[in-house]
């Protein structure tokens, strides 16, 4: 086999020769995350603008999305796996489609021949001493697509961190390779509010020491975060990794030692959050980057004993049907890892499942909790999975309670404005004599 280096230097090139590969018909997978390839992006819209009905594919990714606006409409069309705020304008107005999807079964759309891949824009480290380059920190559902594209083309960008696991891929594995550097799109965690207080008050009161933590990003998990700093050995195992867990780490509350799978690292499959995180995720060896396929794996999941998964809702039902990836009919967002993390930490043994969500929407005008949800809203979380909802004013336990129960114990912790009416209409709904 030719020296990597050799190889390496034969598959230099420009960005725009690079997607010149790309044909009519195709379809194209754009890296996930942090790891959107913004100089292959730039070249992709130039290239697609003298094509046709080529499908640009993706997961949520940052930065720019330019391939959504109206004026491709006539070249190319967005599919999105889970729907982010750069794209979600084009998924509504219908320029885009939306697929429903557990995260963890999106890599076998690619290898079992539901969604064969063309062409794949990855972007990685610089190669190491031994010609592997990193995913950096977007591991996900991109290396799978890496792998089962017939065309792999990769930005390779110094600011990518090299991260550590099953994360790499060689010359010998890539079509074309364009060097660019560019700096790593970030993700503000948003601000922490008097409500998301009080809602990880309650969470964290679930969470034991020595227990593996799911975790997403956002008010809420920030929250949540923050107020374990004097539990004892926790550990991760989660499929996205944010700022919020550093000061844990950093304090000695999480130290990976108590796992029961993968002892003594941070299992994720991708990281978004600051150029700090970023940074700090490099080399380190704390951290164990994976596949989807496998972190979010249900069965995996429930290989951690004492599991704590925390997820959110845009509202739920009074039987406890969860719609966490549409507003009604709407698109919003997508149904990613949520069942996953649920489904496996309901059967890991002392696993807890919670779904945490304000009280209310809108500055207080509208009920999260409702008696129906709205027409056409995306069930997620069904009824017979969902465990813990916390909010605000409390956590109650769904799981093996009646209809009539369930609707009593989530109007207890609904917004003490709309009790009454959630009762006068369960009454009539749910909990008939």
């Amino acid at each position: 086999m030719p020296d990597w280096r050799s190889v390496y230097e034969q598959k230099k090139t420009t960005a725009e020769a690079a997607l010149g590969v790309l044909q009519s018909g195709q379809r194209v997978f754009i890296h996930m995350a942090a790891g959107a390839p913004q100089a292959l992006i730039e070249a992709l819209c130039g290239r697609v603008m003298a094509l046709s009905g080529v499908e640009i594919l993706h997961c949520i990714n940052l930065g720019p999305a330019p391939y959504c606006a109206p004026e491709y409409a006539p070249h190319c069309r967005h599919n999105a796996l889970f729907i982010a705020a750069n794209t979600r304008n084009a998924v509504q107005a219908g320029r885009a489609d939306f697929i429903p999807v557990f995260l963890h079964e999106v890599e076998s759309l690619f290898s079992n021949g539901v969604l064969p891949l063309d062409v794949a824009l990855i972007q990685v480290s610089p190669p190491d001493r031994s010609g592997h380059m990193s995913l950096g920190a977007a591991v996900d559902i991109s290396l799978s697509a890496a792998r089962a594209a017939r065309h792999l083309i990769v930005q390779v960008n110094p600011r990518v961190p090299r991260t550590l696991g099953d994360s790499f891929l060689t010359a010998h594995d890539i079509a074309a390779i364009v060097e660019q550097e560019r700096p790593l799109p970030e993700f503000s965690q948003g601000e922490i509010t008097a409500t998301h207080v009080e809602i990880a008050r309650h969470v964290a009161a679930l969470i034991p020491d020595e227990a593996t933590l799911q975790i997403g990003v956002g008010g809420i998990p920030d929250a949540v975060l923050a107020q374990l700093k004097d539990r004892r050995d926790l550990g991760v195992h989660t499929e996205m990794f944010s700022d919020g867990l550093i000061p844990l780490i950093e304090c000695g509350a999480v130290t990976n030692a108590k796992k029961t799978l993968h002892p003594h690292k941070a299992v994720a499959a991708f990281a978004m959050g600051s150029r700090a995180l970023y940074d700090y995720i490099h080399d380190n060896p704390v951290f164990e980057f994976l596949p989807n396929q496998y972190v979010n794996s249900p069965a995996v999941i429930a290989a951690n004993r004492r599991m704590v998964a925390v997820n959110s809702a845009l509202e739920i039902d009074l039987g406890g049907q969860v719609c966490a990836d549409s507003i009604g009919s709407v698109p919003f967002s997508g149904i990613g890892g949520q069942v996953d993390f649920v489904r496996g930490a309901a059967h890991a043994p002392q696993g807890v499942a919670v779904i945490a969500l304000p009280s209310t929407a809108k500055d207080g005008t509208m009920s999260r909790i409702v008696p129906r949800l709205k027409p056409g809203a995306g069930v997620v979380t069904s009824r017979g999975d969902v465990r813990w909802v916390a909010t605000e004013f409390g956590a109650v336990n769904l799981f093996g309670r009646s209809v009539r129960q369930r609707a009593e114990l989530l109007i207890s912790i609904a917004h003490p404005a709309f009790r009454s009416e959630l009762e006068r209409t369960a009454s009539k709904l749910w909990i008939r004599s």
